[in-house]
C-alpha cells in the first residue's frame, strides 16, 4: 500500500511561533485533534490564548491527574455469578465500551493514548468472552498509559485476557507454549526480527511458564510454582534461572536501543505521520532511554516540537472510526446520549474498529485501511443520521456552534468559511472552493437578501444551512484527515 510521502522538516526542537509558522487556529486545532480528538471553538478560543508548550503541558497534565474510573458491580465475576452468561455478558461488553467511549468525549488525551494501546497489546474480546478479562485489561492500560513503558510490559504480559488470548495458560514446564513469549518480541517490544532468535523465543516461553492458575472461568489467573520450568535459560546471551520478572529485566537491559526506536517509532506513526522519520525517532528514542522507559517525557517532547507542527504533518492522518465520529461530537456543543454511544459503537464496529476486537494480533493496520468505496459511504450516512438527529431535536445546537465561530455577519462566504476552516484541517485548496460551498450554505435563500444585507445569524433557516453545510464537507476527501 502507497504511503503518504513525509516532507516534514524541523527538529524536536521546541515549537517558536514565526511569521511563516504562526500560532494560530490552524495549529492549535492540529495540536488537539491529534492529542484530544477534537475540541469545541470556545475550548479552541481558550487554548490559543497561551503558548503552545503550555497548552500541550496542559493537556497532558489533566491526563496525569485523571483518577481511574470506579470498577462496574460485575467486574469480579467468574462464570458462576451469571444467570445468563451469553445475553448478560453482551449487555456488559456494551456498557463498559460506551463509558470509554464517553470517557473520550468527556477527556481525550490519555483515552486517546488508551486507544493506541488497546491495538498495540492486542487482545480479542471475542477469544475470552469475559468481560472481566476485558475489563481488568482496560483498567491496567489506564493505569499505565502515561507511565513507564517497561511496567506497562510487565503488567500487560499476566492480564487473564494476555493471558487467555496467546495461549499463556497453557504454558508450562510440561509443554511450554511460544505463543506469547514470540509476540512479546516480535510485536511488543523489539519488532519483526530485530535482536532476537528462535531460540531466544523458546527459553523466554520457558522464563514465562507458571501463569495457570485458572480455576474459574472468566476468574483470575494467577503463578503456579509447580508448572514453572526452574531450569536455566539463556536468554540474549545471558543464562541462568531466569523467571517473569528477570526475562523482562533482561530485555529491557539488554534490547533497549531496539526497543525504544521500534516503540518511539510506533508513537511517531500514530501520532504525527504515517511515513516515520527516522532522525525523528532516534532522538525520540535516545530521551525515552534517558528517562528510564518514561512515556512522557517523550510524548511531551514530541508534541511541543517544531516537527510536530510542520504544515507536512497537518492533515496527513486518516481517521479511525472512533476517531472520526468522536471528533464530530466534540466540535461543537451537540447532545450526547446513550443512543449515540451506542450507533458510535455499532458503525465503527461496522467500518473496522470493533473496540477491544483488533483484527489479529498486530492489531488494526490504520491509515489507508481504515477507506474503500463501501467504508467511505457508511462514513457518510452515520454522520448523516446524526446531522438529522441534531435537526429534529436540537436544531439550535447548529447556530450555537456558528454563534461560536462568528459572533455576527451578513456575508454568507464569511460564515462558510470560519465553519469550513475549524472543521477541515487545512482549509479548502482554493477561493472558487469556498465559493462552491457557500452556494451550498445559502440553501434556497433568494439572492437579494444577501446583496442588501438582510440575512443574518439570527434567522430562522440557520440550523438548516449549518446542518446542510456540514453535511456537505463531511463528503469531502479532505474531512477524512486529521
Amino acid at each position: 500500500m502507497k504511503t503518504t510521502l513525509n516532507c516534514a522538516s524541523g527538529t524536536l526542537a521546541p515549537y517558536v511561533p514565526s511569521a511563516e509558522q504562526p500560532w494560530d487556529r490552524k495549529r492549535a486545532m492540529h495540536l488537539l485533534r491529534r492529542m484530544i480528538f477534537n475540541v469545541s471553538p470556545q475550548i479552541l478560543g481558550e487554548a490559543l490564548q497561551v503558548s503552545p508548550s503550555a497548552l500541550v503541558d496542559w493537556v497532558i497534565d489533566q491526563s496525569l491527574q485523571q483518577a481511574l474510573p470506579d470498577l462496574p458491580e460485575w467486574a469480579d465475576w467468574t462464570i458462576n455469578d451469571y444467570e445468563d452468561f451469553n445475553t448478560q455478558r453482551e449487555e456488559q461488553y456494551k456498557e463498559w465500551s460506551c463509558q470509554w467511549l464517553t470517557d473520550m468525549i468527556q477527556g481525550g488525551f490519555k483515552e486517546k493514548v488508551e486507544l493506541f494501546w488497546a491495538n498495540h497489546f492486542v487482545t480479542r474480546y471475542e477469544a475470552y468472552l469475559c468481560t472481566t478479562h476485558m475489563v481488568d485489561y482496560h483498567m491496567i492500560i489506564k493505569e499505565h498509559a502515561l507511565g513507564n513503558f517497561k511496567t506497562l510490559v510487565e503488567k500487560i504480559g499476566t492480564a487473564p485476557a494476555m493471558l487467555v488470548f496467546l495461549n499463556g495458560v497453557q504454558n508450562t514446564n510440561l509443554d511450554a507454549n511460544e505463543n506469547y513469549a514470540r509476540e512479546l518480541f516480535e510485536l511488543f517490544t523489539l519488532g519483526r526480527d530485530n535482536g532476537y532468535t528462535q531460540d531466544d523465543i523458546e527459553e523466554a516461553a520457558k522464563a514465562l511458564t507458571g501463569w495457570v492458575g485458572y480455576f474459574a472461568a472468566c476468574g483470575p489467573i494467577g503463578f503456579v510454582e509447580e508448572y514453572h520450568d526452574k531450569g536455566e535459560k539463556t536468554i540474549f546471551g545471558k543464562t541462568g534461572a531466569w523467571g517473569y520478572q528477570e526475562l523482562h529485566d533482561i530485555l529491557f537491559e539488554e534490547r533497549a536501543e531496539e526497543i525504544s526506536i521500534y516503540i518511539c517509532g510506533k508513537i511517531y506513526q500514530h501520532f504525527v505521520h504515517p511515513q516515520i522519520d527516522e532522525f525523528i525517532v532516534s532522538e525520540m528514542a535516545q530521551t525515552f532511554r534517558d528517562n528510564n522507559f518514561e512515556l512522557v517525557p517523550v510524548l511531551r517532547q514530541l508534541f511541543k516540537s517544531e516537527h510536530f507542527f510542520d504544515d507536512y504533518v497537518i492533515g496527513t492522518q486518516i481517521k479511525s472510526p472512533v476517531d472520526y465520529f468522536i471528533g464530530f461530537v466534540r466540535q461543537g456543543p451537540f447532545t450526547i446520549n446513550e443512543e449515540l454511544l451506542t450507533g458510535i459503537l455499532f458503525y465503527s464496529y461496522l467500518l473496522g474498529q470493533h473496540l477491544f476486537n483488533p483484527v489479529d494480533v498486530a492489531g488494526w493496520p490504520g491509515n489507508r485501511s481504515w477507506i474503500n468505496n463501501n467504508f467511505i459511504t457508511l462514513r457518510w450516512q452515520a454522520i448523516d443520521l446524526y446531522l438529522y438527529f441534531l435537526y429534529v431535536n436540537h436544531p439550535e445546537e447548529y447556530r450555537q456552534f456558528l454563534l461560536g465561530l462568528i459572533s455576527a455577519t451578513t456575508d454568507p462566504l464569511e460564515a462558510t468559511r470560519v465553519i469550513v476552516d475549524h472543521i477541515l484541517p487545512n482549509g479548502l485548496e482554493k477561493e472558487e472552493d469556498y465559493i462552491r460551498a457557500t452556494q451550498v450554505f445559502k440553501h434556497q435563500i433568494p439572492q437579494n437578501y444577501f446583496d442588501n444585507n438582510l440575512w443574518n445569524l439570527n434567522w430562522d433557516t440557520i440550523p438548516a444551512q449549518v446542518a446542510l453545510l456540514m453535511q456537505y464537507i463531511i463528503k469531502l476527501p479532505e474531512y477524512q484527515l486529521q
